[in-house]
């Protein structure tokens, strides 16, 4: 499994702090940028960018954003056929993300959340399994009919 990793200037902190708690859990972690802290980044291109390395690699690889208050990255990934992203606000709604809808990208609202709570939310979203209840794959498959 391979782990992208993307932000823009607010979240640019919290995913360099997350992509080395990462590592040192000995998960492959690709950082797709911001590489610098600049303040005139804006996020559409890294949502972008982990949406497409996450579509063109494995089944099981994921994504991880971190922004100033989650919903533009939010947002910008979802537009992208095939990307489930999930703004997390707790430990809970990360966990949740993934058992109920199968999201393949985390949001964090970077400065909304600290970076301790942070890294326990992404380790709950990680450790979180689909659930594969008839409802949650009904509503699913009904996204794929509806949208592509």
């Amino acid at each position: 499994m391979t782990i992208y990793l993307g932000a823009d200037h607010a979240g640019y902190e919290l995913k360099n702090g997350l992509r080395e708690h990462l590592i040192h859990r000995g998960y492959e972690v690709v950082d797709v940028g911001a590489k610098t802290l600049e303040e005139e980044d804006d996020y559409p291109r890294y949502a972008y960018a982990v949406a497409s390395k996450l579509l063109g690699g494995e089944d099981d690889d994921l994504g991880i954003l971190a922004c100033g208050s989650g919903q533009g990255m939010t947002m910008a990934a979802n537009r992208v056929n095939g990307i489930r992203a999930a703004l997390a606000w707790n430990l809970e709604s990360a966990k949740v993300s993934r058992e109920d809808d199968n999201a393949n990208v985390l949001v964090l609202p970077a400065r909304f959340v600290a970076a301790t709570e942070a890294i326990g939310m992404v380790d709950a979203w990680l450790q979180a399994q689909f659930k594969r209840d008839p409802k949650y794959v009904r509503r699913l498959d009904e996204l794929e009919q509806l949208y592509g």
